[in-house]
């Protein structure tokens, strides 16, 4: 039964999870925006969350990723990163004479989006951990 009061705070807590991996993953495309040859990478939040939700596990994803190709780039997973193979490569909209795919704009503005929604995220936990509280004291 407790099972199913706290399932909710389950899937927030896979989409916090998520969330902070992507937030990381915006922040090492931004550091690295000025090196020769980066290539920007990102995942798709709902496929992850989708793989996630079915296996199970808190992260419920694979193993962390290699580290960076070059080693003059910052690494993306030098805390270990919960995605492994499923991070992919973000789309490159302006061509740059050094082969860096890192498009500031698009990635400010994902890095603020992400940003709100890790923060809604984290109010919708927040909310359902005092609802089952209040639930519990009998309020």
């Amino acid at each position: 039964m407790f099972d199913k009061l706290t399932s909710a705070l389950d899937f927030h807590g896979k989409a916090l999870v998520l969330r902070a991996e992507r937030q990381r993953t915006i922040a090492s495309n931004i550091a690295n925006a000025d090196t020769p040859g980066y290539v920007a990478r990102d995942f798709n939040f709902r496929q992850a969350m989708t793989q996630a939700l079915d296996a199970g596990s808190p992260a419920g994803l694979a193993q962390p990723a290699a580290s960076a190709p070059n080693p003059r780039h910052l690494p993306l997973n030098a805390s270990g990163s919960a995605l492994g193979s499923n991070l992919g490569y973000a789309q490159q909209t302006q061509p740059a004479m050094d082969s860096n795919s890192v498009d500031l704009d698009r990635e400010r503005g994902n890095f603020v989006d992400n940003a709100v929604r890790y923060e809604s995220t984290l109010r919708f936990i927040n909310g359902s951990s005092r609802t089952i509280l209040s639930a519990i004291q009998g309020q």
